[in-house]
């Protein structure tokens, strides 16, 4: 996180904030499972197993086309090479889009699946030099790295290191907030909000790509 620019730190930020947002739609809508953060899933499929429960299936169906959309997020980035942030932001934003318009239309299943799909590809949006630098949909290495931060500050390190860290985790609770709010009220179609989220991000990654002082993604 400290090693990228401050604009693309408020990118992930942002990113973040559509994660936490989609995640709180899909726990409410699963009742308890997670579309973007896979650690609970894995606990939620080794509690399943060890107890013949359903969920089971529920859990290792969202991890593997969590880590389907990943894939689709990498080849996307890929293929798009030094444009890699607005166009994966494109796939994700389409991604949620089908998600909102298959809750409305009732298919409930397709849509929880590809908002696990889009979840997965959104991690690949900032991937630098073959590997995914920021976790998006996931705090738990954030929380590490701030507890981390804030032990050097008190013995005289850098200050202010650890508040990078503090915003990411922020920008998911705010997210989340912001989805169980929208999800008590509109169930599904919440998930519109999140789509035009990620199509205003690819805009705003696609005048960083502009920039001559942000290294392009590569």
């Amino acid at each position: 996180m400290l090693r990228h620019d401050r604009h693309i730190q408020s990118l992930a930020v942002c990113l973040a904030g559509v994660a936490g947002y989609v995640d709180a739609v899909g726990f409410i809508e699963t009742r308890g499972s997670f579309v973007s953060f896979m650690s609970g899933n894995t606990t939620r499929l080794g509690v399943g197993i060890a107890s013949f429960s359903p969920a089971a299936a529920i859990a290792a169906s969202l991890i593997g086309t969590f880590v389907v959309g990943v894939a689709a997020g990498t080849l996307t980035g890929h293929a798009a090479g030094r444009h890699r942030r607005p166009t994966v932001l494109v796939l994700v934003a389409a991604l949620l889009g089908t998600a909102a318009l298959a809750g409305i239309l009732q298919l409930r299943v397709v849509s929880l699946a590809v908002t696990a799909l889009a979840m997965g590809a959104e991690n690949a949006v900032l991937e630098q030099d073959g590997e995914i630098s920021i976790g998006l949909t996931y705090m738990t290495g954030t929380l590490v790295k701030l507890g981390q931060r804030l032990g050097l500050a008190l013995r005289g390190g850098d200050p202010f290191g650890w508040t990078s860290y503090l915003k990411l985790w922020l920008g998911l609770l705010t997210g989340a907030v912001l989805g169980a709010a929208a999800d008590h009220r509109f169930g599904l179609a919440a998930l519109w909000a999140a789509a035009l989220a990620a199509a205003l991000l690819a805009g705003a990654a696609a005048g960083l790509d502009r920039r001559p002082d942000i290294p392009p993604s590569r």
